[in-house]
């Protein structure tokens, strides 16, 4: 099992070249460039093109390095996708996709212009469309040309939309995270949180860190260094979790237990579906111990 960890994205201004330097150095498992809400619009055309010739000379090391380009409605997308595709980045972060017919013409977009393949196709889910057609949005990765590999929650883009509250706890929410967590795992595809705006917050932080893993979530997109390490922390496997999964592993690698869908193991019944997820939960560990 091939598991790329995504713990912790870090949102860096593809203005500020400094801050692009610095991600090649900092302990998040990516970086998300941005073109798009970080950058003011006098600033879109230098910026793209300081964001592509630094994706081109490379150097962020295991970092999933994304470009999060200006949305299909602005002036700006069209020359962000041709620079974002020459620069191949892991991925290509489109903002406010709200069908599934917008990543079909993004993926016939990027075609056309001979985009390398390794490069991918995430959607920014940030409107009350994009959650009402999130099941749509989804499918759209069983067409391979779609590019179409992850979701990242626009959290604060919800909250503008819908009037919601962003409270602690994130109760208005919960049913659209949710939902979105669903979709993305009917179709294989990864999940990312939003962000969280208080800086200064580390509890608070921390508890919504906690909230996404246990809601199903891959890992978060964060907006300051400081939040990459417990961030990390949080959507880690413990010790202990890593240590009861090579058991609950062993177990059913036994010759006896062989044909068995369900054994008993230190006093609780414990099912086949359990080593499978424990085949996870290592292959998990063994990919972040491997980027040391």
């Amino acid at each position: 099992m091939t598991i790329r960890p995504r713990r912790s994205v870090l949102y860096m201004p593809g203005s500020n070249a400094r801050a692009i330097e610095k991600a090649r150095t900092l302990p998040a498992d990516g970086v998300i460039i941005d073109l798009e809400d970080a950058v003011a619009p006098d600033a879109k055309v230098q910026a793209r093109d300081q964001v592509a010739a630094a994706v081109k000379q490379g150097g962020f090391g295991a970092r999933e390095v994304f470009i999060r380009v200006n949305g299909i409605d602005t002036p700006w997308h069209a020359e962000d996708m041709k620079a974002a595709a020459q620069a191949a980045p892991d991925a290509i972060l489109i903002p406010k996709i709200n069908n599934s017919d917008q990543l079909e013409m993004v993926g016939r977009r990027l075609l056309d212009m001979g985009c390398n393949k390794k490069t991918r196709i995430w959607a920014m889910i940030e409107t009350p469309f994009a959650i009402l057609n999130i099941l749509d949005i989804a499918s759209a990765a069983k067409d391979s040309e779609t590019r179409l590999s992850g979701f990242v929650l626009g959290t604060n883009d919800l909250a503008k939309e819908t009037s919601a509250k962003l409270l602690p706890g994130r109760a208005p929410m919960l049913p659209w995270l949710t939902t979105c967590v669903l979709a993305a795992r009917a179709y294989g595809i990864a999940v990312l949180d939003g962000v969280y705006n208080d800086i200064s917050d580390a509890e608070g932080f921390v508890a919504e860190c906690e909230q996404g893993r246990d809601l199903g979530m891959d890992g978060k997109t964060l907006i300051h260094p400081n939040q990459i390490a417990p961030c990390n922390n949080a959507f880690s496997p413990s010790e202990a979790e890593i240590a009861q999964a090579r058991k609950f592993i062993a177990a059913f690698d036994l010759p006896e237990n062989a044909d068995k869908g369900a054994i008993m193991l230190d006093g609780r019944m414990v099912e086949r579906m359990h080593a499978d997820i424990a085949r996870r939960t290592v292959a998990i560990a063994d990919a972040i111990a491997a980027r040391g």
